[in-house]
């Protein structure tokens, strides 16, 4: 009976055994985990030797704003008498921008540059591009610094629609990881994608009402920007800060609908090929 009670023993202590990989994170939380860790490695690196460190991340649009209010004040600040300040107007569309532009042009790098890790080591490649942007989210949370400064130096005051800010960055974001992860899987097969982007990016920008408005367009034009998602996001944001209204239910349906079919087709792609990842970065 001894020799039973004994194995019966080992095999529930054998049972209750934790794994190397375990005993290091909770279960269910190592993405977390390594996704926070990912975060800051990024962050320190962007801002290692750098003598204002993160307030980088204040200064930039602030100058981006400046340079922009000044070039384009005379020649369109007052094609659209209904925005009601002008500066305000342009660093809340730029910063808008800046984190899809940040956020994409990092996801599609992420696979290739963590190639090195994927071949070592067993982890959901899924991280890498989801921690690009939620990197370039904590740096578009500094630059809101920069439009709060702005708001103060032009005595506008907020108001209470500003919380709309919140549900506007999240859907932003999400739009932004379902993009990377469509975009990096497409970079580890087509390296072209990655020259490709920037000159995309470029001409998204200029076809996006950031430091102009959308009044001096053509008509046909002015429709096709409701199929423009940066154009539905930076209006979005701008309703709640500018405006200072609450975001109709029609464009938070558009900007929504944006969010959840990028994630949708960025989702599906990724997972569909990321098995084939490993034999071409």
């Amino acid at each position: 009976m001894e020799p039973e009670r004994t194995a019966d023993k080992a095999t529930a202590i054998s049972r209750k055994t934790i794994s190397g990989k375990d005993a290091w994170y909770p279960e269910g939380q190592r993405d977390g985990f390594i996704l926070r860790q990912l975060v800051t490695k990024d962050f320190k690196l962007k801002y290692r030797r750098s003598v204002l460190g993160v307030a980088w991340s204040v200064l930039n649009p602030l100058m981006m704003m400046i340079i922009m209010a000044a070039v384009f004040t005379r020649l369109m600040g007052r094609a659209d008498d209904s925005i009601p300040n002008f500066p305000l107007y342009i660093i809340i569309g730029n910063t808008a921008f800046a984190l899809m532009s940040d956020s994409t042009s990092r996801g599609l790098m992420s696979i290739i540059e963590a190639s090195s890790l994927l071949k070592k080591v067993k982890i959901n490649r899924w991280v890498f591009p989801v921690q690009k942007v939620l990197f370039s989210v904590v740096n578009y949370v500094f630059s809101l610094v920069a439009v709060i400064a702005v708001m103060i130096f032009f005595q506008f005051a907020p108001s209470l629609y500003a919380l709309y800010v919140i549900p506007g960055v999240f859907m932003l974001a999400v739009f932004c990881i379902g993009l990377s992860l469509l975009l990096s899987c497409a970079a580890v097969f087509f390296r072209d994608v990655i020259h490709l982007w920037s000159v995309f990016l470029t001409a998204w920008t200029y076809l996006t009402p950031m430091f102009y408005s959308i009044k001096i367009l053509p008509e046909w034009l002015q429709s096709l920007e409701r199929f423009n998602p940066m154009y539905l996001y930076i209006t979005y944001l701008r309703d709640a800060l500018l405006m200072r209204q609450a975001p109709s239910i029609e464009l938070t349906l558009g900007c929504a609908g944006f969010a959840v079919a990028m994630l949708a087709i960025g989702y599906l792609v990724f997972r569909r090929h990321e098995s084939k990842f490993i034999l071409f970065i």
